[in-house]
């Protein structure tokens, strides 16, 4: 879908969908949702990556940038082909609203290796080549992730710096035995990522039958702990022990005078561009497999980055570097073709980025929470707003549009009800609105938004790791009838989606098949 064309969509994770296997999937809560957005006028659903998570339960500190998440893999068509035993699966108890992550993930883990052995005992032939086909296609990023995540099985989930040396180093030798030893594990892993890619090809196809398309969410950097760092410790700035020499962060600034030590290692940009960014073009092409477009995170870092000493405690000690610049999306554009990217231009931002930015034609972000401690002249306002924009509500990473105001300070307050028209009992519906008006392209609000949601649904809080980040998810009683028809209603009069002057009486009821 054109990233210039208005429209709207929602900002939410698939593993906040409700659904009775602890958190939300694939599988039918996904369909239903994509149902319950086209009759609410929305062309856009927006995910976060999905990746496999990382530390803290993090989504943007994944093994791989590559692979799918196998806690995201639905339960219920494993069961329908006779792979996974008794259809109506237990819940095991979950909190319906609360992915409890230490809980759910060794539960879903276990279901899909009985299902892989049901693979093994009872699927046909063509089911079987479709497997190794898939295999064959994505080797190569698909055979260091399989063997990078049965290694870190075999070494207690040590980090694979502190494999031994002939592992780490990844001598042939050494490489070779392993795939001997952990054959069986390799053929899992393969298998769950052709069940997340059968299954995200048949939610896409569906949501573009119903004129909804995807957004995936790409992070800059990758994870020092993972199968990319691994696979490739020369494309990244690691010494003899494949430690990182340099990290990544952002600088000092009003909201942190130490910045933030990120601690990703830093990419060796001369061998990716010596390489013809051939890393990076992969990338993307895996990306655009599962999505229609990608918002790029931090993408000042292409421009110039927050390079930090890897032995300093915070990001004071960090200075500017320059990134690749736009070489690197004329490289993956020329093989990929135009790239449908939004870039998340939020933070500390210097003309350099804004000229990259507009240079290759991409959306950048405006968040409207940040638009009222100023005046008139504030660029996140929306009559400030120029057309190739991606307006938001509010991030993954802020507050809900409740529980920002509700914190907010008392200038910012007049300011926003004044020009809003609002007041605590419609801040979310008049922010909504605004969004919607501006000649922004892409007008995207977060779910919890949507339903008025206090602070304490916020999916993030930066700074602070584990539990309740990254783990919200809602249920459709808390939804009811009245968020999809307003929107609907919305989006046709903002010129954002199809002209309903009814709208949908209630939401749609999941499909039948999936």
């Amino acid at each position: 879908m054109d990233l210039d064309r208005r429209a709207a969509g929602v900002l939410l994770h698939p593993t906040s969908l409700p659904g009775p296997h602890g958190l939300g999937d694939l599988g039918p809560g996904a369909w239903h949702f994509v149902d319950w957005l086209a009759a609410a006028g929305q062309r856009w659903w927006q995910w976060l990556p999905t990746t496999p998570i990382g530390p803290g339960d993090s989504p943007y500190q994944s093994v791989s940038a590559f692979a799918g998440s196998p806690l995201m893999v639905a339960l219920e068509p494993l069961a329908a082909t006779g792979w996974l035993a008794a259809p109506a699966l237990p819940d095991g108890g979950f909190e319906a609203g609360r992915a409890d992550f230490a809980r759910v993930a060794p539960w879903r883990m276990a279901r899909l290796r009985e299902a892989f052995d049901g693979f093994r005992a009872h699927a046909d032939a063509a089911d079987r080549a479709a497997c190794d086909a898939h295999a064959a296609a994505e080797a190569g990023w698909l055979d260091d992730y399989a063997l990078f995540m049965a290694l870190e099985a075999a070494h207690d989930g040590r980090p694979w710096w502190h494999w031994p040396h002939a592992l780490a180093a990844r001598e042939p030798g050494a490489l070779d035995r392993a795939r001997r030893e952990h054959g069986a594990e390799l053929a899992f892993w393969r298998w769950v990522q052709w069940c997340f890619d059968l299954q995200c090809d048949a939610l896409r196809a569906h949501a573009r039958e119903r004129g909804v398309a995807i957004m995936g969410d790409l992070p800059i950097f990758v994870a020092h702990h993972g199968a990319d760092c691994w696979a490739r410790p020369d494309l990244y700035a690691l010494d003899a022990d494949f430690q990182p020499t340099v990290v990544a962060g952002a600088p000092p600034d009003a909201l942190g005078p130490d910045g933030q030590r990120w601690g990703n290692p830093m990419y060796r940009w001369d061998r990716m561009a010596a390489e013809g960014w051939a890393w990076w073009t992969a990338r993307l092409r895996r990306m655009l497999r599962h999505a229609d477009a990608v918002r790029i995170d931090h993408f000042r870092g292409f421009a110039a980055y927050w390079e930090i000493p890897a032995d300093a405690p915070d990001a004071r000690r960090g200075r500017w570097c320059p990134g690749p610049g736009r070489a690197l999306f004329d490289a993956a554009s020329a093989a990929l073709g135009p790239l449908p990217i939004v870039a998340e231009d939020l933070g500390f931002i210097t003309p350099d980025v804004h000229a990259l930015r507009d240079a290759l034609g991409y959306p950048g972000m405006k968040v409207l929470q940040y638009a009222f401690g100023g005046d008139a002249t504030h660029e996140y306002l929306p009559h400030n707003f120029e057309p190739r924009t991606a307006v938001y509500t509010g991030t993954h990473d802020t507050d809900t549009l409740v529980g920002w105001w509700r914190a907010a300070s008392e200038s910012e307050r007049r300011f926003a009800g004044s020009y809003l028209a609002c007041g605590d009992a419609d801040l979310h519906w008049a922010m909504i609105r605004a969004a919607y008006a501006s000649v922004a392209a892409l007008a995207m609000v977060p779910m919890q938004d949507l339903l008025g949601l206090a602070g304490e649904h916020r999916m993030n809080t930066p700074g602070t790791l584990g539990p309740p980040n990254w783990a919200w998810r809602f249920d459709w009683e808390m939804v009811g009838a009245e968020p999809a028809r307003a929107l609907a209603l919305l989006a046709a009069a903002s010129g954002r989606g199809p002209f309903d002057p009814i709208g949908p009486s209630r939401p749609p009821q999941p499909p039948a098949t999936y």
